[in-house]
């Protein structure tokens, strides 16, 4: 059994949003180097996208699920159950084996189970070592997909997850800069009038499954109300009429 005080390693591994070939070289190295990859999952069980990604790299022997309640909002005792559960299978993990990579869609520090994970090992785990490996987030791929810029010269950027309200994102879209916002998919039709109140329905552009067989990627002003998959990812460009070098 390892010394878990000297040398228990936890690393959050960014595997990007879906596509396997957007895993950095750093973020392989850390899964194939941990002694066992853990991976996500609803409690439903099926095969999660950190997973389906996890196993271009690594051998299907080394994953271990963990369920965490990834969609519970409203029942918090059952959601602090969950995390309580999963945070205890984790440390377990990690007295057994040394050294846990815990996968992760996009990058482990933006909107990731990770961060609350890394908070329950630290008192689980005395002297855990936690590390993060930066992955490519939904906002950059959705970028390179659609040609959407999402900054030039001195615009700002402001990331929205609409699980917070419709009313954060409007306030958003009426300041400068380019607005992405996550996790919009529930609240699409919200999403589309805050979009029209303000005048940024024509640029914005929206997808989801980025990288996977059910890829879709379509202008904003196609939104028809109808509920989108939850990880839909929506970019806003900044108003430009500046021209080229504009904003310089």
């Amino acid at each position: 059994m390892p010394d878990v005080m000297s040398s228990s390693r936890l690393v959050g591994v960014g595997v990007g949003p879906g596509d396997p070939e957007l895993v950095t070289v750093k973020g392989v190295n850390a899964l194939r180097a941990a002694e066992v990859v853990v991976v996500p999952v609803m409690d439903t069980g099926e095969r999660g996208r950190a997973e389906a990604t996890v196993l271009h790299y690594v051998e299907p022997e080394k994953v271990v699920r963990v369920v965490f309640a990834l969609n519970e909002r409203s029942d918090r005792a059952r959601r602090e159950a969950a995390w309580d559960a999963a945070g205890e299978r984790v440390a377990e993990l990690l007295r057994e084996r040394g050294s846990v990579a815990f996968a992760t869609i996009g990058d482990p520090n933006v909107y990731s189970t990770f961060t609350y994970l890394a908070q329950t090992i630290a008192e689980l785990v005395p002297g855990v070592v936690v590390e993060t490996v930066p992955g490519i987030t939904a906002m950059q791929d959705l970028a390179a997909r659609s040609g959407a810029v999402l900054t030039e010269g001195t615009e700002p950027l402001t990331l929205v997850p609409v699980t917070a309200g419709s009313a954060v994102l409007k306030e958003a879209l009426d300041g400068p800069g380019t607005v992405v916002a996550y996790k919009f998919g529930r609240q699409a039709a919200e999403v589309a009038e805050a979009l029209r109140e303000t005048g940024r329905l024509g640029d914005a552009v929206w997808g989801s499954a980025l990288g996977l067989p059910e890829e879709s990627i379509r202008p904003a002003a196609e939104l028809d109300g109808a509920a989108l998959p939850y990880l839909s990812t929506l970019i806003a460009p900044a108003r430009r009429d500046g021209g080229r070098g504009g904003k310089l």
